[in-house]
Order: structure tokens, then C-alpha cells, then sequence
């Protein structure tokens, strides 16, 4: 029989950290929540049930002072008599109203289709190689952006002051075809001219930005597949373009929607001009702009729901998960506030 020699101080301490370091056993375990359990021991599935999210009153407060000043806003403007709510229904729907909204909508949608027409072909003008085409180009988005816009309709206006006739020939030779400016240039389409020209050079501009932004590797790899570059613009430069060209032209669509009242200085009789024709007839101001405003607060929200659609179509590839449409959202936030009221209800007869 051997006898081990003893262990000096340095050893003999190593051996005891080893022997009390040791995993322990499945006889050394002690259930969680149990007299004499370690506090490294694991929680076990009872003690994980009681773990709640914490908490944030500061979110609380602030939405709970943000909701007061809400209503607040929303009795002063529903019980303030001042606004006459009666008059406003009694005029919302008047033919008059709905005549100068039908011609709003008309002037709106033109300008934007003509406007765009126009800065597309500014945008490419702008992106050609040739000096000239990007001159003209940079020059017109120049003049057009540094004028205020009722100083251009003014200038059209008054275009029959400076031109009074307008001819068609060759330059410095005889005209085949004359008119007078005053006979052509009405209060409408002066407005219409004026818009448009004035759209077309932001229409350039967010045109030019969404072509830039697509990126150069795109059109090098379809030119070395052998695609034309008529297909290439169609099937690779505008679809990705359009996802950085449709937020602006939305913003700028409702912009527009707003701007043609301006075009209530030349006579023309859009919604803010029919609305001031009745008021300065029965002198009721604020009930009669209240019919203009709610109109254009109406309209202005349907074409931001058409804005959001048409940017969830083109965010496809983009995104690895199209951003959820306003039910969609609804469903999922009563969903989980539904799981959420049937874990809190659980755990309370838990612990009763």
C-alpha cells in the first residue's frame, strides 16, 4: 500500500478550488424557488412568468398631456359659435362650391401632367452629353424657380402688354400665321400656362434626382446582357427611379393642389375664388374659408392614401417586407393588444 506524500501550500490549495469548483451532480441540484438554493442557480418556469417589461411613465405622461391639448384644441374650434357650423353645412354642397372644386381638381391634375410631361424632357435634356440641350435646360430651371409664381401669372397675364400679337415663320422673314395675344390668352389659360411652367422646372429637378439615383452598375450590366436602351430605361432605370421620384412628386402634387389658389388673383373661378364670391355677397367670411379649408383638408387626404400606394407598389424588390397598409396595422395592433389583455388576465388568476 502507497501513501500519497502531503501536499505543500501552493498545491494543496489548487486541489481545493479544484474539489469545490466541480460540476455538480443531478443529485446536487436544488430546485429554484427552494430553501437553500444558490443564487446562480437558473430561474426556473414560475419565476419567468413573473418577469414584466418596464416600465415608462415619462411615455405615459407626455401622451396623456399631448391628448389633453388635443381637446382642448377640438372644444375650442367645436363649441366656438364664431364659426357658425351651420352656415358651413348649409354652403358645403352648393353648386357654386362644387363648380370651383370640379375646376381646382381639373387645374391640378393638368398642370401635374403637363408639368412632368415637360420636366421629363428638361430632366433629359439636362443629362444629355450635348452642351447645348443641357444649357438650355439648366437655364430655363433657373429662371422658373427664381421667379415667385404670382409674378409669373401676372407676367402672363399682362403677356398681350409686351406681345400684342404672335406670329408663326421663319426668323427674320415674313409670318404665315398672326393672332392677337388678348384674344388668346383668357384668365384660364393664363393660370394653366403659368402653373405648368412654373411645375415643369421642379418636375426637371425630381425627375433628374431619381435618374441619378439609380446607380451606374444597374445600366453597365444590362448594356453587357446586350439589352437595348430603350429596354434598359423601361425595365431597370424607371422602376427603380420612380421610388425616389414618387415622395417628392406626391408632396408636389398636393403643393399644387394648394398653389392653384392663387390663381384666384386673375378672376379664375376655382374653390377660394367661388368662396369669396358668396362672402363678399352675404359678408359670412370665416364659415364660407372653413368650406374651402375642409375641401381642401378632404381632398389633399385622399391623394396622401393614393401617395402611400403608389410608393408601397414601387418599394417592391426593394424591401424585404412591404410596409403593412393602415388596416393591415389596425390588425396587428388589436391582435397584440388582444394577447396582451390574455397574458395580463392569465397571470392575475395565476396569482390569485
Amino acid at each position: 500500500m502507497s501513501v500519497s506524500p502531503p501536499l505543500d501550500g501552493p498545491r494543496a490549495s489548487a486541489a481545493a478550488s479544484r474539489k469545490t469548483t466541480h460540476p455538480a451532480g443531478p443529485a446536487d441540484t436544488v430546485p429554484p424557488g427552494t430553501p437553500g438554493a444558490s443564487a446562480s442557480s437558473p430561474p426556473g418556469p414560475d419565476e419567468i412568468s413573473r418577469i414584466v417589461p418596464r416600465r415608462h411613465p415619462g411615455r405615459w405622461l407626455s401622451a396623456a398631456v399631448a391628448l389633453l391639448g388635443l381637446a382642448m384644441v377640438v372644444n375650442s374650434v367645436v363649441r366656438n359659435e364664431r364659426f357658425q357650423w351651420s352656415v358651413v353645412s348649409q354652403y358645403f354642397t352648393t353648386p357654386a362650391v362644387l363648380d370651383g372644386l370640379l375646376l381646382t381638381l381639373w387645374l391640378t391634375a393638368a398642370v401635374m401632367v403637363l408639368g412632368f410631361l415637360i420636366g421629363t424632357v428638361l430632366a433629359v435634356m439636362r443629362l444629355s452629353v450635348n452642351p447645348v440641350l443641357r444649357t438650355i435646360s439648366w437655364g430655363y430651371v433657373w429662371i422658373f424657380r427664381s421667379t415667385p409664381m404670382l409674378v409669373q401669372l401676372l407676367f402672363w397675364f399682362n403677356i398681350g402688354a409686351l406681345y400684342p400679337t404672335l406670329g408663326i415663320g421663319i426668323p427674320f422673314g415674313p409670318e404665315f400665321l398672326t393672332f392677337k395675344t388678348v384674344n388668346l390668352f383668357g384668365a384660364g389659360l393664363t393660370a394653366l400656362i403659368g402653373l405648368t411652367l412654373h411645375e415643369a422646372a421642379y418636375a426637371a429637378e425630381v425627375v433628374r434626382g431619381g435618374i441619378l439615383s439609380v446607380d451606374a452598375g444597374q445600366t453597365e450590366a444590362a448594356a453587357a446582357l446586350g439589352l437595348s436602351r430603350r429596354r434598359v430605361l423601361r425595365r431597370i432605370v424607371v422602376p427603380q427611379a420612380m421610388r425616389s421620384i414618387v415622395p417628392t412628386a406626391g408632396n408636389m402634387l398636393i403643393g399644387t393642389l394648394k398653389g392653384t389658389s392663387i390663381v384666384s388673383v386673375l378672376a379664375v373661378q376655382d374653390l377660394l375664388f367661388s368662396v369669396q364670391l358668396i362672402y363678399n355677397r352675404t359678408y359670412q367670411i370665416i364659415p364660407l374659408l372653413m368650406v374651402a379649408t375642409i375641401w381642401y383638408i378632404a381632398v389633399t387626404s385622399v391623394l396622401s392614401v393614393g401617395q402611400f400606394y403608389v410608393e408601397r407598389h414601387y418599394a417592391r424588390g426593394a424591401a424585404r417586407e412591404l410596409p403593412p397598409t393602415p388596416l393591415q396595422r389596425l390588425r396587428r395592433q388589436t391582435t397584440a393588444l388582444g394577447a396582451r389583455l390574455r397574458t395580463a388576465s392569465a397571470s392575475d388568476a395565476k396569482a390569485l
